[in-house]
Parts: structure tokens; sequence; C-alpha cells
């Protein structure tokens, strides 16, 4: 379990304000946020890297705010791994053990059980200078893991590996944590990451918390702006309400629903918007506009469309557009369903 209390560290030109945080026991969380929104300086302070101004953090409710790092029980596993290149594979994963006052509960099986799980084993005697990128995170994650730490902190674990080694490293974090029952809190700037991994997150933009919830609650149900730009929502539209209709400059939104009256925004995810080249049947939310760009993202395309002076993202597959070929210029229809038009 860590708890985080109003926690602040202040450095030159950055600040963390007021961090508030809860992870459960055996919980996988995520803390998600653009670069350099404070999302390392957090696990740096559970650590015990960084000078801390306030707050307070607890661990398995014991404070450990003012305690030296080697006294807190918790394992990092830094994005560039951070392993020795003189020594090999075997010998970085038992490092951290001569610091260790648990080490001897750590035997030589325990060793061996998370070399074998992590797949390890034939490359013990190896230097790291000829690993994979693969190989060194799993190096890595072994290290922390053999010293029995009461939660794991991971740094972006997966942004420097290629594709092929970062599904291989994804699946075994998740057979990992079900395996071993310690807590692990993640970074990582990656919403995909934090949907397969995480069972909760925490949106953090410019040092302060924006959102914190189940992960699919966070995808499906944005609370600010930013949250709703971070995890998809591209369309984000200030707006006024009356009734069951949401006003954006021209354009009138049919609802079919009461607006909370607090309510700013509209927000609809680019794949929940129609596109066609023929008026559509529907009586509700169907537009006429324009192709203002194309954008090819490999497995799909995104589409630029203005509405008057609205400006619609949309998705769609290369599959629609051999069927529908559009270019820069073209009239087009978009209708936007009442069930996927998000208020906040």
């Amino acid at each position: 379990m860590i708890v985080i209390e109003k926690l602040q560290v202040n450095l030159p030109g950055f600040s963390l304000r007021d961090i508030d945080l809860r992870v459960g026991q055996g919980e996988f969380f995520a803390i998600l946020g653009p670069t350099g929104a404070g999302k390392t300086l957090i696990l740096e302070a559970i650590v015990g890297l960084v000078p801390i101004s306030g707050g307070r953090i607890f661990i398995n409710e014991k404070e450990i705010t003012h305690l030296p790092p080697e006294a807190r029980r918790v394992g990092i596993v830094y994005q560039d791994h951070a392993l020795f290149p003189h020594l090999t594979v075997g010998e970085n994963i038992r490092f951290g053990l001569r610091y260790c006052k648990n080490r001897k509960q750590t035997t030589c099986e325990d060793t061996q059980s998370i070399m074998d799980s992590l797949g390890l084993t034939h490359l013990a005697h190896r230097k790291t200078l000829h690993l994979s990128g693969g190989e060194k995170q799993r190096a890595a994650l072994a290290r922390a893991l053999v010293v029995r730490p009461s939660v794991l902190l991971l740094d972006e674990p997966l942004s420097s590996l290629d594709p092929s080694f970062r599904e291989d490293i994804r699946k075994a974090l998740k057979r990992l944590h079900a395996e071993a029952g310690i807590t692990f809190l993640m970074v990582t700037h990656d919403f995909t990451e934090a949907l397969f991994l995480a069972q909760r997150a925490a949106l953090i933009n410019q040092g302060q918390i924006e959102q914190t919830g189940y992960t699919t609650e966070l995808f499906q149900k944005p609370a600010s702006p930013f949250s709703a730009g971070f995890v998809g929502m591209k369309n984000v539209f200030s707006a006024a309400f009356s009734g069951t209709q949401a006003i954006l400059d021209a354009l009138v939104l049919e609802m079919k629903r009461v607006v909370p009256s607090a309510s700013q925004y509209v927000a609809i995810r680019p794949e929940d918007i129609h596109v066609s080249r023929k008026r559509p049947s529907t009586e509700n939310n169907f537009f006429r506009g324009s192709v203002v760009g194309l954008s090819n993202n490999g497995l799909h395309y995104d589409i630029f469309i203005r509405v008057k002076d609205v400006d619609f993202q949309v998705l769609v597959t290369k599959s629609f557009l051999l069927d529908t070929p559009l270019l820069e210029g073209d009239v087009v229809y978009i209708t936007l369903p009442a069930s996927a038009i998000h208020t906040f």
C-alpha cells in the first residue's frame, strides 16, 4: 500500500503541488501524463531521491517520508535500465542484495526462480552490453524483485523498447504482478499501457493531479479538457447548454438528456463520429462540412472536417477510405450520435 498526502516538491522551475494518492495493497496503479508533468518526480520522492518540501508518504501504513532510501524497501526500474555494463546479468541481479537487510531471506532458489520466470537463466553469465532492449528490461525487473520490495516502482518501463519487445515485457509485467502480489506503481505517457496493466490510474498535468479513477472510467468519463485530450477525445469544445441541447458557436447538438448546469464542455471521440458522402437519414446531429486534411497513421487515417467554424477530427480505417475515397476540399456529412457526446 502507498499513501501520499499533500506531497510538495519544489525544484528550480518546477513544483509538485498537493499530490494526494492512495494505492491499495497489491494493486497495479498507473500515473499518466505528458513529458515534464512530474510523473518520475513522484517516484523519486517515494524512493527518497529528491527533497520533499511538504506532505507525507506512507508504505504499508508506515511513514517513510524522512527515511533514507535503503530503509524504505522500495524497488525502482528506470526506462534506461541503469544496469552496470561491467557486470554480468547474474551479478547485476544480485547486486542489490549486498545493501538489503533482508538478504538472508532471499535464497539462491528465490533468485533462480525470478530469473527463470523472466527467461534470464541462459543469460546469467553474459555482460549486459550484449543484451537486447527487452533482455535489459527483464534483467532490471529481476534486480528490483530479488530484494523483495514492499512496492515496485516502474518509470516508463516500455517506452524505450521496440514494438516486438514491448508486448513481451507488457505480458511479463502483468504475469509478475499476479504472481508476486506486490504493489506496482508505474508512470507512463501511454494510455494503452495503463489500460492493459493497471486497475486504476491518476492523470497528472504540470505538477498537479487532474483526475483519479479506474482506467476505464478515465477513458470513458474524463473530467477536464486536459483529461479528455490525453485519453484520446480529440474533439473538445467549449459549449453553452440549454435543456437537452449543447450550443457550439453556430452548431446545435441534441443531447437527448438534460445536461448538468455546471457543464462547460462537450467532447467526442474521433472514432465515434460517422462520416459519409451522402446526407444521412437521421434527424439529429448531422452536419455538412468539407475535408480540410487527411493524416495517414498506419492502421488508420485521421480526417479533419470543418463544419462552419468548428473543426472535427474523425478516425476511419484504411478500408473505409478504399470504399469512400476522400480528398481535401470534398464535401461530406458527419453525424454525432447523442450517446457518444460526453459533457463535463
